[in-house]
């Protein structure tokens, strides 16, 4: 899977991460870096950051590679908006957007690409460092053993729209 975030927008949607980028920007930037570091190393996904360039980047889109994180600040005269719709008509069907951006997320949307809001997907980061962490210092077997099994309801199921299952599909991977 491919996620795709919205760099600036995810780190001043984070309480803890705004609050480093309100001290220094460069502060926040590099927390969310390192966050983010973590989490592609427990579940594998590709992961690009953008970070809006627009005022004071550079002449040309720089690209690097950070902890296996791709991180891209979009060229100057070019929104960090810009830059992400571009990557994502170029990608493979199943890219994840991460933006509040409600125009973006529309934009995104539009391309067939899937759109998770920043404070979801902050959630889900939190949950996946936690979880990382515990298992490191526990073992599993014996918690799933114990747990009995539950039955499934009788009647007709509600069956979900394509692309309803889909999503699904896509946040249970994240």
């Amino acid at each position: 899977m491919w996620i795709v975030i919205d760099g600036y927008n995810l780190i001043r949607r984070s309480p803890r991460l705004a609050l480093l980028d309100r001290r220094d920007m460069e502060e926040g930037r590099n927390a969310l870096l390192t966050i983010l570091a973590a989490y592609r190393r427990l579940k594998g996904h590709r992961i690009t950051v953008i970070f809006d360039g627009w005022e004071r980047g550079e002449i040309r889109e720089q690209v690097k590679l950070t902890a296996g994180l791709q991180v891209v600040f979009s060229r100057r005269g070019e929104r960090a908006d810009q830059t992400i719709v571009r990557f994502i008509q170029q990608a493979p069907s199943g890219a994840v957007v991460v933006t509040s951006d409600r125009a973006l997320a529309d934009e995104v949307l539009r391309t067939g690409a899937m759109v998770l809001l920043a404070e979801e997907f902050h959630e889900r980061l939190d949950l996946a460092l936690r979880e990382g962490s515990e298992n490191e210092f526990q073992k599993d077997d014996d918690v799933d053993s114990e747990l009995p099994e539950t039955r499934r309801p009788k009647g007709p199921a509600r069956r979900p729209s394509k692309q309803a299952k889909r999503r699904i599909s896509t946040l249970k991977r994240l």
